[in-house]
């Protein structure tokens, strides 16, 4: 190795392999992408960041990420050759040769260690960058549509969507980082040091048969016998690490749910049944876990057992020339340490199966989100406009899953300040008729004006976004009403102890009563005006004289809105000009005045 002229020969060497290495990598890429079904699938989540008519930055990144990993390869050789010359000097006994080696020693490992955390630095911001705007995206495209409602109606519903949005997002742009540039770092590393074995390598005698540059078969026989045995080894993790995720989120659902159920399952004493129930899923989640082990044992004794072998062939090759005088003690050692980056190289492949395992589940998973967003939003969906000041329902059918009816045929017509009640047995369809006029269940059809305006649905149980009560006041608005106005709405339906709190951020859902979250929904009626209004058993959880209340101040705040409840208090009678009795069966019947 000529030092002196180590840094133009370096550039020019970064020059070629830089060229060569990228024409490879996007070959490779798009090879993957037609030809097999995880590279198509990575393309569909990859591609839409990268596609430089959106934004050319993250070729960019890209590209100065595939820069620092070759010049990163070019100081791994440099140090190999600094390797043969340093231990030359000390076979020769060379003092000045050894503090000099010693001093470009000390230059390549600065450049190693500045290399280093440039690469980290420049991963990060990619995995940073592409891992938001994904987050965003799949985001985006589960609320589409009312994907993240409508997904629960499809034949296979997917399981955690939440989950794969938070961790196999991460996950997946984590592990294209790290495969991409270790496969990138691994080709780079075999054509440059076998370069170097080659001109080490001399001939070995095998059973009287001498092989030339026996030092380069040895290792890519070695290493590629071995690869393909641990892929067929571990190709069973693929399928293990995804329900591995899958059961892992089943588990902490239930317990989620027991969280948010805590009071419930209180009053029922019902600890015993759920943790059997937590017991069950746990033991799912074991019961993977110790085939995960089982398999990763077989895995790794093989990979562990496979890289300590070797570790003796160089010495066993170039043992025996190093004493006859062929080579120096520099070679010897040269030759160890190329041949272990060109057999780490080659093991890149085998050793990264696990995680390639990994992220295979994890690409099942994302593109599972994206395609039972799709299919969600194909579902029906029941054909509503807005003009004029009338309701008008027509030809309505709504039926459950399996077929069966529940309204058949569904006319009706209300003028503005018309108030319909909805009434029926339980299971007669009256909330799924409003989920059909709300255009979420997708067992309907038929036709719906609704009047051009506001419309607003309350249901039985009311949200409340985390945050500040004035923020839930206003939802899904983003504006508030001024101070006075919210105060003077919060008396309105007895909350006036609230008005002192409206910037307090909380969980609200855990703070007010079932009754006080259906006030707070009345409340929002009176801010938003709608035209139309649909309430589902919206008073369930207040008592007659609130109910009179509430129902007294929307009809004197809405005298012009349509109004249509469902309920079984007799009381709500007075407050509603018409009454809609659901039979069952599909039938109806539609009677005026009701006293």
């Amino acid at each position: 190795m000529n030092w002196s002229s180590a840094v133009p020969d370096s550039a020019l060497w970064l020059a070629k392999a830089y060229v060569i290495s990228a024409v490879v990598f996007a070959i490779v890429v798009v090879l993957l992408a037609r030809f097999t079904r995880w590279g198509r699938q990575f393309r569909r989540m990859a591609w839409p960041y990268f596609n430089p008519r959106r934004t050319p930055v993250p070729m960019l990144i890209l590209a100065v990420l595939l820069l620092l990993t070759v010049f990163g390869v070019r100081v791994t050789v440099l140090f190999s050759y600094w390797y043969k010359d340093f231990y030359d000097t000390i076979q020769n006994l060379d003092e000045a040769g050894f503090w000099h080696y010693l001093g470009v020693f000390a230059i390549l490992a600065v450049i190693h260690v500045v290399t280093s955390l440039v690469t980290y630095l420049m991963g990060q911001t990619l995995e940073i960058k592409w891992r938001t705007w994904l987050n965003d995206q799949l985001t985006d495209d589960w609320l589409d549509g009312r994907a993240y409602y409508r997904g629960n109606f499809l034949a296979d519903p997917i399981d955690n969507p939440d989950q794969r949005i938070q961790t196999d997002i991460t996950t997946f742009v984590a592990s294209s980082d790290t495969l991409s540039m270790g496969a990138v770092t691994a080709m780079v590393s075999i054509v440059s040091f076998t370069r170097i074995l080659w001109d080490l390598s001399g001939p070995l005698t095998i059973f009287g048969t001498e092989i030339p540059r026996a030092m380069i078969f040895l290792v890519y026989i070695y290493v590629l016998v071995s690869t393909a045995l641990a892929f067929w080894i571990g190709r069973p993790l693929i399928m293990l690490n995804f329900m591995n995720e899958k059961l892992g989120a089943t588990f902490r659902y239930a317990l989620v749910r027991l969280r948010e159920y805590g009071e419930s399952i209180a009053f029922y004493r019902g600890e015993n049944v759920e943790r059997r129930t937590l017991g069950t899923r746990f033991a799912a989640v074991i019961r993977n876990m110790w085939a995960i082990v089982f398999r990763t044992l077989k895995f790794s004794g093989f990979n562990l057992a496979v890289n300590q072998t070797a570790v003796i062939f160089p010495f066993l090759v170039q043992g025996s020339r190093l004493f006859k005088g062929q080579v120096t003690f520099g070679d010897v050692m040269q030759t160890a340490q190329a041949f272990g980056q060109v057999h780490d190289s080659l093991s890149f492949f085998r050793e990264s199966y696990a995680e390639f395992a990994s992220f295979r589940a994890t690409l099942i998973r994302l593109t599972g989100l994206a395609d039972a967003n799709q299919r969600a939003r194909t579902l029906p969906v029941l054909d509503v406009s807005e003009s004029g000041d009338q309701l008008v329902i027509r030809s309505l059918d709504v039926r459950v899953p399996s077929g069966e009816t529940l309204i058949s045929e569904l006319d009706l017509t209300l003028d503005s300040g018309d108030a319909l009640l909805v009434k029926g047995a339980s299971g007669s369809g009256k909330t799924t008729l409003l989920r059909s006029l709300a255009q979420l269940w997708p067992y309907a059809n038929g036709s719906v004006k609704r009047p051009t305006g506001e419309t607003l649905f309350l249901s039985q149980r009311p949200y409340l976004p985390l945050g500040s009560l004035r923020a839930g006041l206003a939802y899904p608005d983003q504006q508030a009403a001024a101070d006075g106005t919210l105060r003077a709405v919060l008396d309105k339906v007895q909350l006036a102890h609230l008005a002192g709190r409206l910037d307090e951020v909380a969980d609200w859902t855990r703070i007010l009563s079932p009754g006080e979250q259906q006030r707070l929904a009345f409340a929002r009626v009176v801010l938003v005006h709608p035209r139309t209004v649909f309430l589902d058993e919206a008073t369930s959880a207040i008592d007659e004289g609130l109910e009179y209340s509430l129902y007294r101040m929307l009809r004197d705040e809405l005298p012009d809105s349509i109004v249509v409840s469902v309920g079984h208090r007799s009381t709500l009678n007075v407050f509603h000009n018409r009454q809609l009795e659901l039979q069952g069966s599909g039938q109806w019947s539609l009677t005026e005045q009701v006293e």
